[in-house]
């Protein structure tokens, strides 16, 4: 079999190019660069969260804690999105196609009506919508460099901001762009900026 210098051929330079993540949140079936959107359906019914990066099912990083962290974010978010009609809020398995055969699955994710398409939720399993605001809750299997990769794909999708929450550290990086960011802790207020107006957490 031909090879070539710029293609990753072994497992552990796939797993750089994912951000250095652990081998067992690779799904090996299909083999790691080959899976595709239909192969992600087929494994969501199986148990575990995964992600389709790179023609990789990647497993989510997350447990309890982040899972009561990332419902407590999709409670506020609701609330203020319904009671001002903004569009809608999904949780860690609302999966979204945001560029061509990358599936990424935010912890939360805000969309606006003008998003969605005809304004109205889609019906599809996984569809091809990027949302205004993803929010990720982080894990202690989640590396520096694996949210990296997330906020540069979120940003170039269209993506126009970004939060990432640190329960262990807690604070909230609020991204508006790729590079420029605020860093909250629990003394400060948390605000939606443009993406969502008069959105004041405490």
């Amino acid at each position: 079999m031909a090879s070539n210098a710029a293609v990753a051929a072994r497992l552990s330079e796939i797993l750089d190019e994912l951000g250095g993540i652990a081998s067992d949140r690779v799904r090996r079936e299909p083999a790691a660069g080959h899976a595709t959107i239909d192969d992600l359906l087929k494994v969501h019914g199986t148990g575990g969260l995964f992600e389709l990066v790179d023609g990789t099912l990647v497993e989510k990083a997350m447990g309890w804690t982040e899972s009561f962290l990332a419902m407590v974010i999709v409670r506020i978010l609701g609330n203020f999105v319904v009671a001002n009609n903004l569009g809608v809020v999904s949780g860690p398995d609302g999966f979204l196609e945001i560029l061509p055969s990358l599936v990424r699955g935010s912890d939360v994710t805000y969309i606006s009506w003008s998003r969605l398409p005809d304004g109205r939720v889609p019906t599809s399993a996984i569809p091809k919508i990027v949302p205004n605001l993803a929010v990720e809750v982080l894990s202690i299997g989640n590396t520096f460099m694996e949210m990296s990769r997330k906020r540069h794909e979120y940003f170039h999708a269209g993506v126009q901001m970004v939060w990432m929450v640190d329960p262990r550290e807690r604070t909230i990086a609020v991204y508006t762009t790729v590079n420029d960011y605020e860093i909250l802790d629990e003394n400060e207020i948390l605000t939606g900026h443009d993406v969502l107006p008069g959105l004041e957490i405490p």
